[in-house]
């Protein structure tokens, strides 16, 4: 149990630094949805769709590369630093010149001719975050969790403080969505002074066998990426092209977006934990790849982890009630009914991310592209068929059976080529559990408030208390066990 405390521990601290500020940044929902219409929202809720396809080209798959590379035995860690650090900044640094002069062309196309600067906005925004991507890595394989939570964290002050100066006390309806770009701007140009003695450091370097061995690793990875980004915002986009008209009585495209994208905010809070998760855990899977027990580590990894997230899954699909009130328009609200699907879908998303691990260990990433690119075909077809007839409902059921197949297929997969014994059963009744419990309860409607939260929570802490009975004995929690 000691690991599994110390990733317990290192998940907390990375929370700090993944969790904390995305948090923040997912309450900003608050004000933004208070401050611009739906309409409004769906441009930022467009754009930002985009941003993380252009994020994984500029990153390249890079991060994983450093991991891999750096931790081998007997590996000089600054050099491949130096090497990592110079194929995202060159490729980074490419791709946003192109950008950038392609800029008004790619706002007509976006549907904004007349604010080609948030093009260019958009790319500084996107140039810093990978010129820091691998001093963040760095910081993670040199088990530095608390000075990456204190620059996550700093730098999401300053973007909700520069949020709401922007829009409560300098607001001007002539830039409107606008500051948004702004702040996120300014906050990120802290990095460069958060990371400035390590990028001073920094010496440009290629080594030809090296850097290769390094761009096969990776460039598997980054289409992986690619494609993981087609199943996390491909719904976004394809509901302005593929809802029909007048779909939800006289209201546009844009302000469907708007409301899905409001309401896409629920399921932030299951990824935010799964990404603190990843961030402890990827470099201690490969910490603990040699250990002749992994297998059976990996799988009480899991387990624990499918447990965390139906107690999310349940907590937050039952107080949508009260939890709605986030989302500051009332117009927002119809869109609520995602939520749990949503969410359901990132709880099978963090499975996948944790079986992924077995190609990963033996380096055939390769099978983590193959599995991605499938993901994102079903995410293709899924949309295509069914937001004509179900709206963004359809495109949250296609987000669910993307992941839900990825997962599939990875088990699969893994249990030839890399054996872990997974508590298929457990989980699965888990799961199976907590979406019962969603379903039923959300059926139950109570007008009080306080009547409604109360049985909610006690729906919630029965699970709870259900959950630590069966896993007391392994936890060894009871403290009068022997």
């Amino acid at each position: 149990m000691g690991k599994l405390k110390r990733l317990a521990g290192d998940t907390v601290l990375y929370g700090l630094g993944s969790i904390l500020p995305k948090f923040l940044n997912f309450l900003l929902v608050l004000l933004h949805t208070d401050v611009f219409l739906p309409a409004e929202y769906g441009i930022i809720t467009n754009l930002y769709a985009y941003v993380t396809f252009i994020n994984v080209l500029f990153t390249f798959g890079m991060e994983t590369a450093y991991f891999r590379f750096a931790s081998k035995p007997g590996a000089d860690e600054k050099k491949i630093f130096n090497l990592t650090q110079t194929v995202v900044v060159s490729i980074s640094l490419i791709l946003s010149l192109i950008i950038i002069g392609f800029a008004q062309p790619i706002a007509i196309q976006l549907d904004i001719e007349s604010q080609s600067n948030y093009v260019i906005w958009i790319v500084a925004i996107l140039f810093i975050d990978s010129v820091v991507a691998i001093p963040f890595a760095r910081l993670r394989l040199q088990n530095r969790p608390l000075k990456f939570a204190f620059g996550r964290i700093l730098n999401i002050l300053i973007l909700v403080g520069l949020n709401v100066y922007f829009l409560i006390y300098a607001y001007d309806q002539s830039i409107g969505v606008a500051y948004v770009f702004i702040a996120n701007l300014t906050a990120n140009v802290f990095y460069l002074f958060f990371f400035s003695k390590t990028l001073i450091q920094w010496r440009p370097a290629y080594e030809k066998e090296t850097s290769s061995a390094m761009f096969s690793y990776a460039y598997p990875i980054m289409v992986t990426g690619l494609a993981g980004m087609t199943n996390e915002t491909f719904s976004r986009l394809t509901l302005q092209w593929w809802l029909p008209e007048n779909f939800y009585e006289g209201k546009t495209s844009e302000y469907a977006l708007g409301i899905f994208g409001a309401c896409y905010k629920f399921s932030v809070i299951m990824s935010l934990v799964i990404q603190a998760f990843r961030y402890a855990a990827e470099p201690f899977f490969f910490a603990n790849a040699a250990d002749k027990n992994s297998p059976q580590l990996f799988a009480k990894v899991n387990h624990y982890f499918v447990i965390v997230c139906c107690v999310i899954l349940l907590g937050v699909s039952t107080n949508l009630d009260l939890l709605k009130h986030i989302l500051r328009r009332p117009e927002y609200w119809e869109g609520l009914g995602i939520v749990p699907i949503l969410l359901l879908g990132y709880l099978f998303l963090g499975i996948y991310y944790n079986m992924s691990v077995w190609f990963k260990l033996i380096d055939k990433t390769y099978y983590g592209t193959i599995i991605t690119v499938g993901g994102a075909i079903i995410t293709f077809l899924a949309n295509y068929m069914l937001i004509p007839y179900f709206g963004y409902i359809g495109s949250s059921w296609a987000t669910f059976i993307c992941y839900f197949s990825m997962t599939v297929v990875c088990y699969f997969l893994g249990q030839k080529y890399y054996p872990i014994p997974y508590r298929i059963v457990k989980d699965a009744g888990y799961i199976l559990i907590a979406s019962f419990l969603v379903y039923a309860t959300n059926q139950i409607i109570l007008e009080n408030q306080w009547l409604a939260t109360g049985f909610h929570i006690v729906i919630l802490a029965s699970f709870v208390l259900f959950a630590y009975l069966l896993e007391r004995k392994e936890l060894n929690l009871l403290p009068f066990r022997k």
